[in-house]
């Protein structure tokens, strides 16, 4: 296969706002050992690209200085040492950074088979989330079926995925959003109660259904010692972002006297071991739910790359309902 040498991208020449987002011309990566590269379809939209590009969120070193942490599209070329992948294979792959452009390289075990039923732009959607989602909420958090989750962010990328799998392994699922609209698209993917944080105090709500077993938050701040009053004895509370700040003062006597447990993770500075152990997990537990229709990508707009400063206005309004993805 002929590979061009240029590529069409988007970078960050200077943090700032969306309008930092710029179309560039950039060359085309090459894959080293046990890595594959990837024409891009489709490449999903977030928070941590938002991060990246306002200065407070740096690639891993060796990773692409590109924004973009999933997509979805064809392998065209690999790297020595690959051996699951063949060219004209059609993947979705977590990625370390770049994927904000026509060609992306990543390690060949983060990238996973397009999931029955679903198409590229679908497929797109996936990684960064599910593999957020399952580390922290299934592997990092031990979620069971019968016990009740909370999950924040009810209908973001994040929130619309957690609340699909939890009830695929038989949680009772509450979730926050801030307005009717998006408690009512939570309660069509499956939430038991969609507590709606303008209006509602998820603390008195989910107390009085006997507590949170499990907590999946992205917000942090103060709702960090909230979290802990909405937990049940021995209740778990998983912290993947601080969207509202990570800094808080918070009483542990409370985490000792009701024996909780406060976790959380980071997903990008992870090895590429334990990321191609989360890829793994997915393709046994959660592609299964995908082909049985128990979990699907809820996309809320697309926009081509040039136009990815819209999709991060789009995505920081707030007024998105699930995944935002770029078409390549």
């Amino acid at each position: 296969m002929t590979l061009p040498i240029d590529m069409r991208a988007v970078h960050i020449p200077e943090p700032g706002g969306p309008e930092a987002l710029r179309p560039a011309t950039q060359p085309l990566p090459v894959p080293l050992h046990g890595q594959i590269l990837i024409k891009l379809a489709y490449a999903g939209v977030n928070r941590p690209d938002a991060l990246q590009r306002a200065g407070a969120y740096a690639p891993p070193p060796g990773a692409s200085p590109l924004p973009g942490l999933e997509g979805s599209g064809h392998v065209v070329a690999i790297g020595p040492g690959v051996s699951r992948w063949s060219v004209g294979d059609a993947v979705c792959a977590l990625l370390p950074g770049g994927g904000y452009a026509e060609y992306a390289v990543t390690n060949a075990a983060h990238a996973l088979p397009i999931p029955e039923g679903l198409g590229l732009r679908e497929a797109a959607c996936l990684p960064e989330t599910c593999f957020t989602v399952w580390s922290n909420m299934a592997m990092r958090g031990g979620l069971k079926a019968g016990e009740r989750f909370l999950v924040h962010g009810g209908s973001s990328g994040i929130g619309t995925t957690a609340i699909q799998i939890a009830k695929a392994l038989g949680a009772r699922v509450f979730t926050t959003a801030g307005s009717a609209g998006k408690c009512e698209a939570c309660l069509g993917l499956g939430a038991d109660r969609a507590i709606n944080y303008r209006e509602e105090d998820f603390v008195e709500i989910v107390k009085a259904e006997g507590g949170a077993d499990l907590i999946l938050d992205m917000v942090g701040g103060s709702y960090l010692p909230r979290n802990v009053k909405a937990l049940a004895m021995e209740g778990r509370l998983v912290q993947i972002a601080f969207l509202t700040g990570p800094k808080v003062e918070l009483n542990f006597a409370e985490v000792m006297m009701r024996r909780l447990t406060i976790t959380g993770s980071t997903l990008r500075p992870q090895s590429d071991l334990a990321k191609a152990r989360y890829a793994a997990e997915l393709e046994t537990h959660v592609w299964p739910m995908i082909a049985r229709g128990a979990l699907r990508p809820l996309i809320d707009s697309e926009y081509p790359l040039e136009d990815a400063a819209k999709a991060h206005a789009r995505m920081e309004s707030s007024d998105h309902i699930g995944k935002i993805v770029l078409k390549l």
